[in-house]
């Protein structure tokens, strides 16, 4: 017996015909997902769209950390342009200072139209050769003041690269601090959406009040504010890195690095005594004490002028003269006691400078080790010890949640104690790391070459 039309539907694509009670629900699926194969043309994993977009997004953002990023800073910041165009102005300055007085030439000519007994008249010519001989000591106190204003300008140069190595890295570092925070924030949105769809489910089938819903709703756009917020100083971060760079960073370009990273530190009294040795500061105000004593030398020396030699000839009908001469300014009203006091002070005060600051560094050595030593425990702690409780609690709370023990509000409490400790470790590694940075700027670990 044949079976009815009604009893047997007829496959579109065959003539075998489904009997009623065995008709699979999924069968339509399979027949169209054979369908969308057999229709799609092979291709290649290199030349399919999903790669190339891929390679074109990573081509148009191209990943910078610090090793990439410094370089270019140094190579196109304006500041440190400008400090190494005051070191070739201040080595001009030292040929200026070196170069010898130029010799002096006087001519002079005119008309005897005396009428006197035994005189002729006749033209009259006459010239003279003048060469300023300086006061040897003088002139050694003005070369050493221009030494040592070319000695201040390359430390000059060396502060500004310090400083703006230092701060490239504290730019660097606050970018991985926002990009760790929209990670997390990012993390704590998913987990909350999933809760969420729990709850849902819960308060569909009556199992939960409402108010569940409107408090996990709730959170969930606080969060989506918190990670909107963190890309927000990221991009902050990128925009003052590029300007750092004067605009010469590439655009779109994508910020790398870990918070993680770890360097050996030295010793207390080492760092000390490398302070004192190499911090740009103390050895410009070395050289600005280096220039006040040769600017005192030559105020002292400036109070015995130099000497000019002359040779003079005059020429007229009847006879020629020839004169040699010898001039020389005597100090007799100014003493040069104003030009000698004044570099007196600027000599104090430059020596009073460098010790107060001497003095300042150690404390400021001090304070940031301690930051450091802090942050370290801090790391330790939370990473060890708060993070994992925070994690155990939550996952404590989802199971009672999931078993109808405990409500929606524990599970959301835990949450935000896990975010909160994770929070905290997040700016505890910015610590560390903000803190090492201090550290490497007072030193002087940035005075010449980039670090790696």
């Amino acid at each position: 017996m044949r079976p009815s039309r009604t009893d047997t539907p007829k496959s579109p694509r065959s003539g075998y015909r489904w009997p009623v009670q065995l008709q699979p629900h999924w069968s339509w699926s399979l027949v169209l997902l054979a369908n969308t194969a057999v229709a799609q043309p092979a291709t290649t994993p290199s030349h399919s769209p999903a790669r190339a977009i891929v390679q074109s997004q990573a081509t148009a953002s191209p990943e910078l950390g610090t090793e990439q990023l410094l370089p270019i800073i140094l190579a196109h910041n304006p500041q440190l342009r400008a400090a190494q165009s005051a070191r070739d102005a201040a080595r001009s300055g030292i040929q200026a200072a070196r170069a010898l007085p130029n010799p002096r030439i006087d001519w002079h000519q005119g008309q005897n139209t005396a009428r006197i007994a035994g005189v002729t008249p006749g033209p009259l010519k006459s010239w003279s050769v003048s060469q300023p001989i300086e006061n040897p000591f003088a002139r050694q106190a003005r070369i050493d003041t221009a030494s040592a204003t070319e000695q201040e300008s390359k430390h000059q140069i060396g502060q500004t690269r310090n400083e703006l190595v230092s701060q490239a890295r504290l730019r660097i570092y606050q970018g991985l601090l926002h990009k760790a925070q929209a990670e997390a924030a990012s993390e704590d949105v998913v987990l909350l959406e999933q809760v969420r769809e729990r709850v849902r489910l819960r308060v569909a089938s009556g199992e939960a009040a409402r108010y569940e819903i409107i408090k996990a709703d709730a959170e969930i756009i606080t969060a989506r504010e918190r990670l909107q917020t963190a890309s927000l100083m990221v991009e902050q971060s990128k925009i003052q890195l590029n300007q750092l760079a004067a605009g010469q960073l590439p655009a779109q370009w994508q910020l790398t690095g870990d918070l993680r990273e770890t360097q050996e530190l030295v010793d207390l009294q080492q760092i000390h005594h490398m302070v004192r040795q190499h911090n740009p500061e103390l050895s410009l105000l070395q050289a600005d004490v280096s220039k006040a004593q040769a600017m005192l030398r030559s105020a002292e020396s400036s109070r015995w002028p130099g000497v000019e030699l002359r040779y003079s000839q005059s020429r007229d009908p009847e006879f020629r003269q020839g004169q040699w001469g010898i001039g020389m300014q005597v100090p007799l009203l100014d003493r040069r006691s104003g030009p000698i006091a004044q570099a007196s002070a600027e000599l104090e005060r430059a020596q009073v400078r460098l010790e107060g600051r001497k003095a300042e560094l150690e404390q400021q050595v001090l304070l940031t080790w301690k930051s450091l030593e802090m942050a370290r425990l801090r790391i330790e702690a939370l990473s060890q010890g708060s993070v994992r409780e925070a994690e155990a609690a939550l996952r404590v709370a989802q199971a009672a949640y999931r078993f109808g023990e405990r409500g929606i509000l524990d599970v959301l409490d835990a949450q935000r104690v896990l975010r909160s400790v994770r929070a905290d470790l997040i700016q505890a590694r910015y610590q560390l790391q903000e803190a090492r940075v201090m550290l490497d700027q007072l030193i002087g670990q940035h005075i010449e070459n980039t670090p790696s």
